[in-house]
């Protein structure tokens, strides 16, 4: 169903640069996202992977590679190929803030305290989703430690998702880091499907087989209207 179809997936965590040798980040490793981007490749796709910094590989002869470091590297990135995609996953882990300033040394060890002021990067899917065209299909990740329905159900609105995948850190072998994780995917009808606890790869699966299930279903819809 994803034969020559244009794929664009950010996956990883961003690196806010604090000083040339520090930086902010979080625990993602990256192996969701570039899982998904393997399922599509493996049914003919064409997928454009823009990665953070991670300790994993992905080569394909359909596969273009963008490596950025910051949020605002990756929103640059994702740019210039949101507009041909037909279907985006925002799998990344982007930091919602970053430090006012970069510090151009090394800063040394001084005072018993030391604060960083901190300034909101930009919201990548939030800013696709005001330009999304109405034959694109996009996806976005909700990992919330409470509330967690309430919470995925707020980015699908807010951020003109087509679908969410969510998953909670109160899960046991779910998240950050694991080979395993356990989902749910809240449409946008806001139906929901759980899913059990399973590797990441057949996550994977279940995940890019929904995606193109409602890709399709949104094309014939467009075509109608034609």
């Amino acid at each position: 169903m994803l034969q020559g179809k244009n794929i664009l997936i950010t996956a990883g965590p961003t690196r806010e640069a604090i000083d040339p040798v520090r930086y902010i980040s979080n625990h993602s490793s990256g192996k969701m996202g570039y899982a998904i981007s393997d399922v599509c490749l493996q049914q003919g796709a064409n997928v454009t992977l823009v990665s953070g910094p991670v300790c994993i590989s992905l080569s394909h002869e359909n596969l273009t590679l963008v490596q950025v470091q910051s949020a605002n590297e990756m929103y640059l990135a994702c740019c210039r190929y949101f507009e041909e995609a037909d279907i985006v996953v925002f799998a990344a882990a982007v930091a919602d803030y970053r430090p006012a300033i970069i510090a151009q040394q090394k800063i040394k060890k001084s005072d018993e305290e030391f604060f960083i002021r901190m300034v909101k990067n930009i919201d990548i899917a939030y800013e696709f989703g005001q330009i999304k065209q109405p034959h694109q299909l996009s996806v976005g990740f909700a990992l919330e430690t409470n509330n967690e329905l309430q919470h995925a159900v707020g980015k699908l609105e807010k951020k003109n998702f087509d679908m969410v995948v969510l998953n909670s850190m109160n899960d046991a072998q779910a998240g950050f880091g694991f080979d395993t994780n356990k989902i749910s995917i809240i449409r946008k009808d806001q139906t929901r499907v759980e899913f059990d606890l399973k590797p990441k790869s057949e996550v994977a699966i279940d995940i890019v087989n929904e995606s193109a299930r409602l890709y399709q279903a949104k094309a014939n819809f467009v075509r109608s209207l034609v």
